[in-house]
């Protein structure tokens, strides 16, 4: 035991003053336990949760219906759960498969008219956890702090496989 308390450990910066508030990991980490907890009830309700959302959002904001595995590719979902996450929104009626008509293997996501209603009733939801999550903040920082991760997510997304592969360099796909 003896030779364990002569080891030296390794060098280790100084802790910031304000302690690990300003480590983006605690930061980031913090902020999403709390829109997680506050959104929470909102993707309880829909098919697959967050991504079920995910895929929703992405598919409705294209205009055309995207091929399904190209929509895998950008969200970053392997094609089995692809699989899963369509059928359970398919089986809610908020989505449907249709045949590519240039490639009769491939299928295209379209959003229903009860997916776009329900979509729009749970981005309502999330637009209050969000009020909720950055109350402390000003309006001008919450603009600021949404204009800056849209940025870094849309630049982040751009450098991951699949990126663009439904036909636009947008964050939303």
């Amino acid at each position: 035991m003896a030779a364990l308390a002569t080891r030296s450990r390794p060098a280790c910066p100084a802790p910031p003053a304000d302690g690990v508030a300003s480590d983006l990991g605690w930061a980031l980490g913090t902020v999403m336990r709390a829109y997680g907890k506050a959104a929470g009830d909102v993707m309880d309700g829909l098919p697959s949760g967050p991504r079920g959302y995910q895929l929703l959002a992405t598919a409705n904001a294209l205009g055309a219906p995207p091929r399904q595995q190209a929509l895998a590719a950008h969200l970053g979902v392997d094609r089995t759960v692809m699989t899963y996450l369509v059928d359970d929104l398919e089986a809610a009626g908020l989505v449907e498969r249709r045949p590519d008509p240039v490639d009769r293997r491939a299928r295209l996501i379209a959003v229903t008219d009860a997916g776009v209603a329900r979509l729009c009733e749970v981005r309502q939801a999330l637009d209050s956890a969000e009020r909720h999550v950055l109350a402390p903040l000003a309006e001008p920082d919450r603009a600021r702090l949404r204009g800056l991760l849209a940025h870094l997510a849309g630049e982040l997304a751009a450098g991951e496989p699949g990126a663009g592969v439904c036909g636009t360099a947008s964050p939303t796909c």
